[in-house]
């Protein structure tokens, strides 16, 4: 059965699926993808018993006609969600970069809702399976989408091009992300670009950051660009909130540093090429917060904690330390965890983090995971080797008047000293 025949179906089941059998609704499609440790064949019966209208699927199932026998689920889904994208002619913006995707993607949706049916990738949907299910959630009256584009291994970048098809995009910037799969700064940006290559070849546009030396290098053989600089505003604070103005207007923001700061010109700058008045691009980035422990900024009596939990790598750290560093408060202290899929890089890369931040003096320094306390001995850092001792020692200092940032790899879970601050 050919993809036209099989999105004819997609269309008579107005667009519903899913690729949870615990999440059927009634007349969707099943997509039975196979994982590590799951193969959603062994649930499509159940999907069809449960009220799906198809079951796609790569193992013999036996004689139903609700079954949509496919080589390969996964392949599938790409293809069609590929084919259901090319049935749109609108703006479709991808978003690459090694940090601050996710809070620049918020942004500019929060934006461009002002003016457009806008559609948008959720949460970290920005893989090889998060990308095609972003494209099939599309609604029929998307005006503008939104697409987040991930990599952590070589050839990602122009794969989930070649399935979204973005006409625009950026690059959030270029750092020590994924070094495991990648190896080297110069080839997380070989990977990063080529979503310039993908709108090279397509006549698409990119917006670039003319403050990031990286960027304005490596976008020099576009033909459509537009450029966007912190020197076209004047910065009126970055810590702990942000605040400017740009051609007159005012703005603030909950978010904080100059690396945030990166991510609300980018989203006043697609604002401005869409025609969105300046003054509702600054009442949405006002009305913008981060949440899901993305730069949040959270008052604990006397004290000031910033959240910043969702990831990190050596490149994300470093900034945000370096503004965190800025913070009004005398008393400033650090509490990192471990940065993961660092590779052979790993030992270094922590230590010379620690390294760095003795500059700072801050009052003090906290690490959490077998890294950083394999790294840490005579710098003058306490390493506790659990959450909840991590947590005792908090408890035992009783700060008061002071600011936290908190910070480390999505598998750390650093949100969780919350609870003894």
């Amino acid at each position: 059965m050919n993809i036209q025949k099989i999105y004819t179906k997609f269309i008579q089941c107005d667009f519903k699926f899913t690729t949870d059998s615990r999440s059927i609704s009634e007349g969707c499609i099943f997509f039975a993808l196979k994982g590590e440790n799951f193969n959603g064949n062994n649930f499509a019966k159940k999907a069809l018993e449960m009220g799906a209208h198809f079951a796609v699927v790569d193992q013999n199932l036996g004689e139903d006609e609700r079954f949509i026998y496919v080589d390969d689920v996964l392949t599938f889904m790409q293809k069609l969600a590929h084919f259901h994208r090319t049935c749109y002619d609108i703006p479709v913006i991808g978003i690459c970069g090694s940090n601050g995707k996710t809070t620049t993607k918020n942004l500019l949706h929060a934006v461009l809702t002002k003016k457009y049916n806008t559609h948008y990738t959720k949460g970290n949907y920005n893989n090889h399976i998060g990308v095609p299910i972003t494209l099939l959630e599309m609604p029929q009256n998307t005006e503008i989408a939104i697409v987040e584009l991930g990599t952590n291994s070589p050839g990602e970048i122009a794969e989930l091009c070649s399935l979204a098809q973005p006409n625009f995009g950026l690059i959030t910037n270029i750092g020590k992300e994924h070094l495991e799969g990648f190896g080297t700064l110069e080839a997380v940006a070989k990977e990063e670009s080529e979503i310039y290559h993908h709108l090279l070849k397509n006549e698409g546009l990119a917006f670039i950051n003319a403050d990031d030396e990286w960027l304005t290098r490596m976008s020099r053989g576009l033909e459509n660009k537009t450029f966007y600089s912190k020197s076209d505003c004047h910065i009126n604070s970055l810590v702990p909130t942000i605040s400017f103005q740009y051609k007159n207007t005012a703005f603030t923001s909950a978010l904080m540093g100059d690396y945030n700061l990166d991510n609300i010109l980018t989203a006043i700058a697609v604002g401005e090429y869409f025609n969105i008045d300046l003054e509702i691009i600054s009442e949405a980035i006002a009305n913008y917060l981060p949440d899901n422990n993305r730069s949040q900024l959270i008052q604990q009596g006397s004290n000031t904690i910033l959240l910043d939990a969702y990831n990190a790598n050596p490149s994300s750290m470093q900034v945000a330390i370096q503004n965190f560093a800025h913070m009004p408060q005398e008393s400033k202290v650090l509490i990192l965890g471990d940065m993961y899929e660092l590779g052979s890089s790993a030992k270094d890369e922590h230590n010379n983090l620690l390294e760095w931040c003795l500059q700072f003096n801050f009052t003090h320094v906290y690490t959490l995971g077998d890294i950083f306390a394999s790294v840490s001995e005579n710098m003058g850092v306490t390493t506790p080797n659990t959450m909840e001792k991590l947590g005792n020692s908090l408890r035992q200092k009783a700060y008061k008047n002071t600011a936290f940032l908190i910070k480390g790899s999505r598998g750390m879970k650093m949100e969780s000293v919350l609870a003894y601050l």
